[in-house]
């Protein structure tokens, strides 16, 4: 209305008559109800804290809050709130069929397919960190993330005994040829152990779809936000994420769920037992 007015300098009531509008709009402005203004108050929270969730996500972590609101109301908050997440598009390979066409094995329900690959960053020195995160494909949850300046075929090979020790054994293990996943020590316990392998092509990550995904997020939520100032801090933070990650974080390939509220509803847990018998890992071991 003020754009009319000083536009085609006439007076509030012509430019009202002109445009078919109540002049009593003009003399009301809006207020925003108290309730609101707290609720887009805990939206900017959000975002802050949470600078790569969109506004469903938010959504979820609201609901799970206990806030009464839907998508849309959400939505039309974050609008005016100017909250937004940058866009990032990368061209991707369909997936379910290989290059090759032999088809790729999808995990059926908990512990059926495991899945890593290794990360790499480093501390505020310049030092190298490689990560090891490992992903359940089914329940997305991420089972463990070993942190340590290199990473051998017998830290993968503690890890793996660890995780069997406390959550059962998978049936399939997908990864690349990568040497730590394929020395002589890490096949004959996998094969001791009943798990059998996935080995994707050679330069073909879209074939480990499950890790590359999670890896994808860990890195833009985490690693690209957080400048470590040693292993141990790391370690610390990295650790605090996965359990937020598991726990905290809605997934949206899992109706916005977490990896654990959907992994405690799924009706199949499969191995609950060893299927052989594995060394004693204590936490410790795993960290040095």
């Amino acid at each position: 209305m003020r754009h009319l007015e000083e536009i085609f300098s006439v007076s509030e009531r012509r430019a009202c008559q002109a445009i078919d509008q109540p002049r009593s709009t003009q003399r009301y402005p809006v207020r925003q109800s108290e309730e609101e203004a707290k609720l887009a108050e805990r939206l900017a929270e959000l975002s802050k804290k949470y600078p790569r969730y969109g506004y469903r996500r938010i959504t979820a972590l609201l609901k799970e809050d206990g806030w009464h609101v839907n998508r849309k109301r959400v939505h039309r908050l974050w609008w005016l709130e100017g909250l937004k997440v940058p866009q990032k598009q990368r061209k991707r390979r369909a997936v379910g069929w290989e290059g090759n066409s032999r088809w790729r094995l999808s995990a059926e329900h908990k512990n059926h397919v495991w899945s890593y690959d290794f990360v790499m960053d480093q501390t505020a020195d310049g030092r190298r960190l490689k990560i090891l995160p490992i992903v359940d494909e089914f329940t997305r949850e991420c089972l463990a993330i070993l942190v340590a300046r290199t990473i051998t075929a017998d830290d993968v090979l503690r890890v793996l005994t660890w995780l069997v020790a406390v959550r059962g054994a998978p049936g399939y293990l997908r990864s690349d040829n990568g040497p730590e996943f394929i020395a002589g020590a890490v096949k004959g316990w996998l094969a001791a152990a009943g798990i059998a392998t996935l080995y994707i092509e050679p330069g073909s990550p879209w074939e480990n779809p499950y890790s590359e995904s999670f890896n994808s997020r860990f890195r833009d939520e985490v690693l690209d936000r957080e400048i470590f100032t040693s292993l141990v801090e790391a370690r610390v933070l990295l650790e605090a994420y996965r359990k937020e990650y598991n726990d905290r974080r809605p997934h949206s390939s899992l109706g916005y769920r977490t990896p654990t509220a959907f992994a405690a509803s799924s009706g199949f847990s499969g191995s609950a037992t060893l299927r052989r018998r594995s060394p004693t890992v204590t936490t410790r071991s795993l960290l040095s």
